[in-house]
This record gives C-alpha cells, sequence and structure tokens, in this order.
C-alpha cells in the first residue's frame, strides 16, 4: 500500500480540503487526520541585569487606574489560571 501525506491547515472548523492526490473518481480511499503539536518557542531566560534594563520592572508605577498593583497582578492571576475571561472593570472600584 502506497501512502500520500499532505499537510493541510483547517481553514473552516470540522473541514479539511484535500486536492492534488494521485488517485481516480471512484476509488476508495482511507483517510487518517492526525492533528501536529502546536510548536512553541524556546523561552529565554534573562538575567537580573536584563531583566532591570527590560522596563518590565516598575512597569504600572503611573497607572492611575490601577491603586493597587499586587492586588491588581494577583486578579489577572487568578482569573488566568481560572481561564475565564479577563474582567478589568474591578480596577476602578
Amino acid at each position: 500500500m502506497e501512502a500520500v501525506r499532505v499537510q493541510q491547515v483547517v481553514a473552516k472548523d470540522g473541514e479539511v480540503l484535500v486536492r492534488g492526490i494521485p488517485y481516480k473518481k471512484g476509488q476508495v480511499v482511507e483517510i487518517i487526520v492526525l492533528p501536529q503539536p502546536l510548536k512553541t518557542m524556546p523561552r529565554s531566560h534573562l538575567t537580573v541585569r536584563q531583566l532591570r534594563q527590560s522596563g518590565l520592572i516598575g512597569l504600572w508605577k503611573d497607572r492611575d487606574d490601577i491603586r493597587d498593583s499586587a492586588a491588581y497582578a494577583r486578579r489577572l492571576r487568578e482569573q488566568a489560571q481560572q481561564r475565564g475571561d479577563i474582567d478589568y472593570d474591578f480596577v476602578r472600584q
């Protein structure tokens, strides 16, 4: 049995269009769909010096709408762990 490998991107939920395969109309074929794992980018590690120079430290210091940045960050982490939508309205309370 000869196998033909074709990679496609799912453009519409539940549908994959396959063209250009070497088979004729009426010929019976078996199709097995295997999802490809998502390619993740390797995480880079920052040194303390790089972190201090990155601008991340103190990022929220001049924000008027965030009174308690530690509470704000904690709330964002809790919401992210619950995988729900982030509710930004609590900031102005």
